[in-house]
Parts: structure tokens; C-alpha cells; sequence
């Protein structure tokens, strides 16, 4: 078990201060996202919407944060990443503050949208960041911590979140989180250095953003990455928007015991990310623990769409379940798809591909809306339905993360990198399909780093 421990010395100094503000803003974006889920029976009943209205809502933020993603992947990779980064995240603050001065659905739709079309790039940026200064085969480790963001949402942030609702309105634990989202900026304006290591090598006579853009969109390797991303995405977000409400109507579970669930799941994919799920990857291969996750967790899925009425320990023991196998997906994928593209092209193609990913969670979300019955306090119908639409998704993914390939590594240019933090075992992925510069690339194996060697 020491090769599935996070040593203290596997990033530097450095890199864990950059993993910590990366993780930070995971936290901001990740958590109002995912705050519209646990107050979907508050909204509901506050804003008297329907379920198929809801979905919406949700969908929203993922429609708008697709479509702005689509025009900042055009220029991702043009700009120092940190003052990207900075700008989104304001942006983000700014949305997610009007979404707690929201009284009403059309206005706070068009709070969404705002927020979406900010804090839905922000994941494109962060990933890309990691990309660039986190060598391959300490990348999944770093992914681990990284998408403890999305665990400590769920630890602290929604708890919190949902007992600040519970005490005030629904709207308060936005405002409280755009004062999070305040204190993240300027922690991230003075802790990070400027970081444009990814422009080295641009031309005066590099083709214009979008031609670029379109080249990075249509390489077979990023395709196939793109479709993994939607399958993933179908497989998720059309089971979890519904799922607090389906709970608390249909399976009779208290409103105010919701925070349990995040709680208690949280703590599960807290302890696992970063300490079984990012070394296991980082050991055994990015695309095998994929495949390990996405085979368990159809368990769960199937389980926690057909639940009849049960105890409080066994709806604690199938949600935990599903969101720690959503962790392990999601964790060896990100790091197994940020090495499909070579470093001058991740921004673009992270932000893209995170663009792809809020598109297809919000076409998910309004499929499963599509789906289901009910609603307004009466139990909800045709939850089953989705359970099996999930299940056929991540089924696909299992044939299509098999074909995925790993672009050509290129020598590291991260100030992060330093003595005292020794490589991991290198990422055992499919081979690279053969290219004609194959013998030149093999004449400069050993003056890379082994690794990189490794990884042809």
C-alpha cells in the first residue's frame, strides 16, 4: 500500500501551492454548480416550478457555459493562463453574486447564465494548468487533488450551503459563495506567478484563433476524447439533478437530512481522490482505472434509480457508493484526455473539451427532465428510465476509452519543477499510433525525461 500513499514528496513546494489555489477554484466553480441540486425541492416550491422547469435551470448554466466556451478556446492558448484564469473567476463572482440577488425564475435564469458562462471555462483553464506543470506520471495524483474541490464542496460547502438555506432563503448561500469566490481571487493574484510557458514557440504566422481552433477540433484524438467527454457526461448529469428530489418524494427521505448525503459522499471521494483513485491511476495506467470505475459504478447507478423506500443507512450507502466511482471516472479520464493533446494546444482543447462537457451535461439534464413525471410535491416518475439511460452511456464509454491515444510528450517547461519530488511509475496507456517521425523521436529518447520515455 506505500505506492498508494501521497508522499509529502511527490510535488515540490511550489506545485503544491499551485495545486492548492487550483483546488480552491475547483471548490467555487464545482460548488454552485452543484448547489442547484440539493435545493431543487426548496426551489421548486419557492419559485413554483415544475420538474421538466427545473431541469432547465440547471441546463442553463451548462448551454451557457458551452457557448462561451466555445469562443475562449479559440484564444486560450494566446494568454498568460494565470490572467485567464484571474478574469473567469471574476466573472464567476459576479454571476454567482446576482444569483443571490435573484427573487424570481426569469431572473435567476439569467443569473445562471452569467455564472455559467464564467465558471463553465474555469475547469477547461485549471486542467490545462496541470497539463502544462505536472509531469505525466505524477498527473493523476494531481488530478486527485485537484478534484477535491468538487469533494470539499460537497464536505463543507454544501452542508453549509443547505443550513444557510434552511436558516435564511435559498439565495443566501450564493451570496455567501461569491464572498469565497472574492477571497480565492486575490489569494490566486498573489500566490501564482505568471505562466506563459505554453507560448513558447508561437509564430507571427500561426494560423488566426479560429483556424487554429478548428484544426484542434477535428484531430481524430481529440475527437474521440470529445466523445468519451458527452458519454460521461450522459451517464452522470442525467441521473444527478433529480436525484435530491427523487429522494425526498419518492423514497421519503427528510429535506433537512440532504446534507447527510453530501456529507457523508463527500468524505468518501475526499479520502479516495487523492489517495486511492489519482496514485492508482498514476501505477496501473490512467485508461484501466477508468475502466475498473465505470464497471462499478453501474452498480450503484442502477441501485439509487430504483430505491424504494429504505433506511437512512442504506440511501447513505448507495449515493456514497455512486459518487466515489464518479471520482475514480472522472479522475483517470481528465488525466488520461490532458495527454491526448500536445502542450501548445491544451488550452484550447481543455477548453473545449470542458465546453463539450457542459453542453452535453445540460442536454442530459433536459433529456432526463424529458423523462420524468412529477414534481411540485408529488413523487416523481420514470426515474428507472433514466437509471437505464446512464447505464447504456457508460457502457459506450468503455468501447470508446479504448481507442483514445497519447499525443507526442514534450519537454517540460514548468518553474514548478524541481529536486524532492521523485516521478511515480509511468502511465500505462495504448500505444501511440505510429507516426513517420517515430526514428527521430526514438534518437531523443534518453534526453527526456524517463517518464516521457516510458510513455512511448
Amino acid at each position: 500500500m506505500a505506492g498508494l500513499r501521497i508522499k509529502s514528496n511527490v510535488f515540490t513546494r511550489r506545485e503544491w501551492l499551485l495545486l492548492l489555489v487550483l483546488t480552491a477554484v475547483q471548490f467555487c466553480h464545482i460548488l454552485d454548480f452543484v448547489l442547484m441540486m440539493p435545493l431543487a425541492p426548496m426551489l421548486m416550491r419557492s419559485l413554483h416550478v415544475s420538474a421538466r422547469e427545473f431541469g432547465l435551470l440547471v441546463s442553463a448554466y451548462t448551454f451557457a457555459a458551452a457557448a462561451s466556451g466555445l469562443l475562449a478556446a479559440a484564444f486560450m492558448d494566446r494568454y498568460d493562463r494565470k490572467r485567464m484564469l484571474l478574469f473567469l473567476l471574476a466573472g464567476f463572482g459576479v454571476g454567482t453574486l446576482l444569483c443571490g440577488l435573484a427573487d424570481d425564475y426569469r431572473l435567476l435564469m439569467g443569473a445562471r447564465v452569467v455564472a455559467g458562462s464564467f465558471g463553465g471555462v474555469l475547469a477547461g483553464v485549471v486542467f490545462a494548468i496541470v497539463g502544462d506543470y505536472i509531469r505525466a506520471e505524477r498527473r493523476g495524483t494531481a488530478m486527485g487533488v485537484v478534484m477535491g474541490g468538487f469533494s470539499a464542496a460537497s464536505v463543507l460547502g454544501l452542508p453549509f450551503g443547505l443550513a444557510l438555506a434552511e436558516r435564511g432563503r435559498w439565495e443566501t448561500p450564493f451570496l455567501f459563495l461569491a464572498g469565497v469566490t472574492a477571497v480565492v481571487f486575490v489569494f490566486g493574484a498573489v500566490a501564482l506567478p505568471p505562466m506563459r510557458g505554453h507560448l513558447t514557440g508561437r509564430r507571427k504566422d500561426d494560423p488566426a484563433p479560429f483556424a487554429e481552433l478548428w484544426r484542434v477540433a477535428r484531430e481524430p484524438r481529440h475527437v474521440r476524447a470529445f466523445a468519451l467527454t458527452v458519454a460521461i457526461m450522459f451517464s452522470a448529469f442525467s441521473v444527478v439533478p433529480f436525484l435530491s428530489a427523487y429522494l425526498v418524494e419518492n423514497v421519503g427521505m427528510p429535506e433537512t437530512r440532504l446534507d447527510l448525503i453530501y456529507l457523508v459522499g463527500g468524505l468518501g471521494t475526499i479520502i479516495t481522490g487523492p489517495f486511492l483513485w489519482g496514485p492508482l491511476a498514476d501505477r496501473f495506467g490512467h485508461a484501466r482505472v477508468f475502466t475498473a470505475a465505470a464497471m462499478l459504478s453501474i452498480i450503484p447507478i442502477a441501485a439509487v434509480t430504483n430505491l424504494p423506500r429504505v433506511s437512512l443507512p442504506v440511501i447513505l450507502l448507495v449515493t456514497t457508493g455512486m459518487m466515489v466511482m464518479a471520482s475514480g471516472r472522472m479522475i483517470s479520464v481528465t488525466a488520461l484526455i490532458t495527454g491526448v493533446v500536445e502542450p501548445r494546444r491544451r488550452g484550447s482543447f481543455m477548453t473545449l473539451n470542458s465546453s463539450i462537457q457542459q453542453g452535453a451535461a445540460g442536454l442530459a439534464a433536459f433529456a432526463a427532465g424529458m423523462m420524468i413525471g412529477g414534481g411540485e410535491g408529488r413523487p416523481l416518475t420514470g426515474y428507472s428510465t433514466v437509471g437505464f439511460v446512464a447505464i447504456g452511456a457508460t457502457l459506450v464509454t468503455l468501447a470508446l476509452v479504448r481507442t483514445l491515444r497519447q499525443a507526442q510528450p514534450a519537454p517540460a517547461f514548468s518553474p514548478y519543477e524541481g529536486t524532492g519530488a521523485p516521478p511515480l511509475a509511468a502511465p500505462l496507456e495504448t500505444p501511440r499510433e505510429p507516426t513517420q517521425d517515430a526514428p527521430r523521436r526514438r534518437a531523443g529518447d534518453r534526453r527526456r525525461h524517463p517518464a516521457a520515455a516510458a510513455e512511448e
